[in-house]
């Protein structure tokens, strides 16, 4: 069994200041990650985002939860990525869900039938 961060929640990224901004904050639980996101994810994110579940993906066999309640805005990269990161994390016998996504985003993952390739949830792992 891989041996996980013992700082169980940490901000990985915050740049909330800048108009457009990005922040991710990582958490544990007793199934694997969650990872929650904050601002928006966009082309000038999508490396920041990339950075954070680069190691939460690198644990096999786990779930990984991406809390999406403080995301305000995705465009089509963040989509991109975000969908990049499921076939990686497929590839290691894990998977992404995505809980609690906003109306503008849930509208985008609908609208591009990105709604298959996640398990989307109400609420985040107790």
């Amino acid at each position: 069994m891989a041996q996980r961060p013992s700082n169980p929640q940490q901000r990985t990224f915050d740049d909330l200041d800048v108009p457009g901004g990005f922040s991710a904050e990582v958490s544990l639980w007793d199934e694997g990650t969650v990872v929650s996101l904050f601002g928006e994810l966009d082309l000038d994110s999508v490396a920041d985002l990339a950075g954070v579940l680069e190691p939460v993906l690198d644990q096999p066999a786990t779930v990984v939860v991406i809390d999406c309640a403080g995301l305000e805005f995705c465009d089509s990269t963040g989509l991109n990525a975000l969908l990049r990161a499921q076939a990686r994390a497929g590839a290691r016998g894990s998977r992404i869900e995505l809980a609690r996504p906003r109306p503008l985003v849930l509208r985008m993952l609908q609208l591009t039938g990105a709604t298959d390739a996640f398990t989307l949830r109400d609420t985040l792992p107790a």
